[in-house]
């Protein structure tokens, strides 16, 4: 008996674990996105959300010239609610005081031989709760509990992982960016000790070898 209920007790946590993965992925609301954006160029993004709904914009460039780009956000009247010039990343929260469409726009118009890969992530309003009844009045049992603990400690490990990647992507850019400027700086090098090795030996045989005089005798 005590068997059968561990056995149940166990299915059950798989299935409240499955169900807030199922959740966490799929529910979320929001958009997340890594694209290029080419020098010279400005990239829009659309967005409806209600009146009242809380949202969040973090950007972050990952590659490309100096790691800046140009941020800003519109309501569905135009009205700026944020604006950055050159930042590697930032972050806005903000709440929405109008029903329509909200643009954000990312542009590289600055740049006139870099492009740029840049990733952002827009979160729209909460997340949806874990269960349908975790708003009553009673308490959450034992396992409820440990599912929403659960639950939270998968959207961390999530945005760990994110940042972890971009950070990495960027070490890895700035790598290779390092290792091709040092190629091309050992190439040099080696060309110009060609030149002077050349130059030398030349230089060292105009001094030793010898000199044809011609001798012109003038009679009378």
């Amino acid at each position: 008996m005590l068997s059968g209920s561990h056995s149940s007790f166990s299915l059950r946590v798989m299935l409240q674990v499955v169900w807030a993965q199922l959740l966490l992925c799929g529910w979320a609301l929001g958009t997340e996105l890594t694209f290029e954006l080419p020098d010279n160029a400005k990239q829009c993004f659309y967005e409806d959300i209600t009146t009242g709904t809380k949202c969040t914009l973090e950007f972050q460039v990952v590659t490309g010239g100096h790691y800046d780009v140009d941020c800003r956000l519109e309501d569905p009247e135009g009205t700026t609610l944020f604006k950055e010039i050159k930042k590697q990343y930032d972050s806005f929260t903000f709440t929405a005081a109008k029903d329509g469409a909200y643009k954000f726009c990312f542009s590289n118009e600055f740049s006139t031989f870099t492009h740029k890969t840049v990733y952002f992530d827009f979160q729209v309003g909460d997340d949806p709760p874990l269960f349908p009844n975790e708003n009553r009045a009673t308490a959450l049992t034992h396992l409820e509990s440990a599912c929403v603990s659960i639950h939270e400690a998968l959207k961390s490990i999530i945005d760990y992982q994110t940042h972890f990647r971009l950070r990495e992507a960027q070490g890895r850019s700035r790598a290779e960016d390092l290792n091709m400027r040092v190629a091309f700086w050992s190439i040099g090098e080696a060309l110009v000790l060609l030149v002077v090795s050349i130059s030398q030996v030349v230089l060292l045989r105009s001094f030793f070898s010898d000199k044809k005089t011609t001798c012109t005798r003038v009679g009378s």
